[in-house]
């Protein structure tokens, strides 16, 4: 059986200052980061996931965090330079690094484009003073101003801007400025998409004063015509782009493909093929910095095998996400299953107008906005 492209996910988990909306496995920098004992850690880290690459190339690398921009371009060459080692890249592998407008250095950016790292996406979240503040964030106005212009300077052509909406007492107005302050800076992606109150977070503890469902409407309609007028189509449930410049690596997790994840509390999706069929493992690492940096404890956390009957839920999950969703090749080479093992929910989801079907499977404008309610038709007893 052909597996699916594999990816390689890196997590960096020190930050800053942790901001009170994040449930990341992200913690504060209270001393200097340990960069270079890190560094090895992630190259030993990788060294016991080889046997499960199996020849494929990589496809695309993100680092992720915390902040990865934290980490200075010295590390991030001995790094690449081993991965290049163990690893074969694909001839047109995308790059991205997660970067913190708060961490910005002119000359730090131009040493990670010069290492090959070709795409960027940066944490802006807001333009507004009184906002960023809330939100938490180390950056200001002119820093986040600064940061994209100093991007695009250093030969970022290709990058990605967050953004957030529904903030603490946000007007539409506010929403749209902020907004359209982004698209300012034609940005060839945008990741635009609603604060959400997550558990384990100090938001949770104390929460805030959000916009009202009348209100958050008004943004969310307002500013996709406003994205579609910039040329940016709605790909995904939160993400926009210029044409082809979708988040590859991104994809590669919604189309139910496999990833590596290396790094204190990094998730991976690991696919091998047998005399039995597939076999699908979701593995996790080890997630307290201090714990991954101990040379007596493992990297690897755990490892769990997606039982036959989750599947067809755990691919819905991830590709009904895409307005495109999944190609019913991808879904039978991915999950091993057949379009026929998944025709009950699909004529059920076809009957309540939820989902279409033929070379693809895709969930309607209507399944689009019960997703949750879509979803829940693929679950096995």
């Amino acid at each position: 059986m052909t597996l699916p492209p594999l990816s390689l996910y890196i997590h960096v988990p020190w930050c800053v200052r942790k901001c009170p909306y994040c449930d990341f496995n992200s913690h504060e920098a209270v001393s200097d980061i340990p960069e270079t004992e890190y560094i090895q850690a992630l190259l030993n880290d990788l060294e016991q996931d080889l046997h499960w690459v199996q020849g494929r190339p990589i496809e695309s690398i993100f680092f992720g965090g915390g902040t990865p921009s934290l980490l200075s371009a010295r590390a991030y060459e001995t790094l690449l330079t081993g991965l290049t080692e163990k690893l074969t890249f694909s001839p047109d592998i995308e790059i991205t690094l997660e970067a913190n407008p708060g961490t910005l250095e002119a000359d730090k950016f131009k040493a990670y484009r010069q290492l090959g790292i070709n795409r960027l996406s940066m944490g802006i979240q807001s333009f507004q003073p009184e906002h960023l503040k809330k939100l938490g964030r180390i950056h200001d106005r002119a820093q986040a101003l600064a940061a994209i212009e100093t991007a695009i300077n250093a030969g970022f052509s290709n990058f990605n801007l967050d953004l957030m909406h529904g903030l603490p007492n946000q007007t539409p107005e506010q929403a749209l400025d902020d907004l359209n302050t982004a698209l300012s800076f034609q940005p060839p992606h945008l990741s635009w998409y609603q604060l959400t109150i997550e558990p384990n977070t100090e938001f949770y503890k104390r929460p805030p004063v959000l916009p009202e469902d009348d209100t958050l409407w008004d943004i969310q309609e307002q500013g996709q015509e406003r994205l579609a007028q910039a040329g940016l189509s709605q790909y995904e449930i939160s993400a926009y782009s210029l044409p082809n410049k979708q988040a590859r690596h991104n994809i590669n997790y919604w189309r139910f493909g496999d990833y590596l994840g290396i790094g204190a509390g990094a998730h991976g999706k690991i696919t091998t093929s047998g005399p039995q069929g597939l076999t699908i493992l979701r593995t996790r690492k080890t997630r307290l910095p201090k714990d991954y940096l101990n040379t007596e404890k493992r990297f690897l956390a755990g490892q769990d095998r997606i039982a036959p009957e989750d599947t067809a839920l755990e691919c819905m999950m991830n590709a009904l996400r895409l307005h495109k969703g999944i190609p019913v090749s991808d879904f039978e080479a991915r999950t091993g299953m057949t379009l026929s093992s998944i025709q009950a929910p699909l004529s059920k989801a076809r009957s309540l107008g939820l989902i279409e079907c033929d070379t693809t499977i895709r969930a309607s404008e209507r399944g689009q906005q019960y997703l949750n309610e879509l979803l829940a038709l693929f679950l096995t007893d």
